[in-house]
């Protein structure tokens, strides 16, 4: 077993139980890969799904022209509002 900074690590694991291929080393918190023949094994992360940011969700339901009529509307009322408030007591 070696993780990402060629530090070869030994996990013992049950007969019973199937070893992972990857798994988070203990000393570095990098990746580690199972060694077969002294060789890693591959594994395929295509199936895994990609992370979406707050924007990337935005976007699915919004155009960008949309969104920039929305920032221009919400700034025309907070300028509005600020310029009505009191100030102090």
């Amino acid at each position: 077993m070696k993780s990402t900074f060629s530090r070869y690590t030994l996990k013992i694991i049950s007969a019973e139980a199937e070893a992972p291929d990857e798994w988070e080393c203990r000393f570095c918190s990098q990746t580690a890969t199972r060694l077969v023949d002294s060789k890693p094994v591959i594994v395929d992360h295509s199936a895994e799904k990609v992370p979406r940011t707050h924007w990337d969700m935005l976007l699915e339901r919004r155009t960008r022209p949309e969104l920039e009529e929305l920032l221009q509307e919400r700034l025309a009322f907070l300028r509005a509002r600020r310029g009505q408030q009191k100030i102090g007591a």
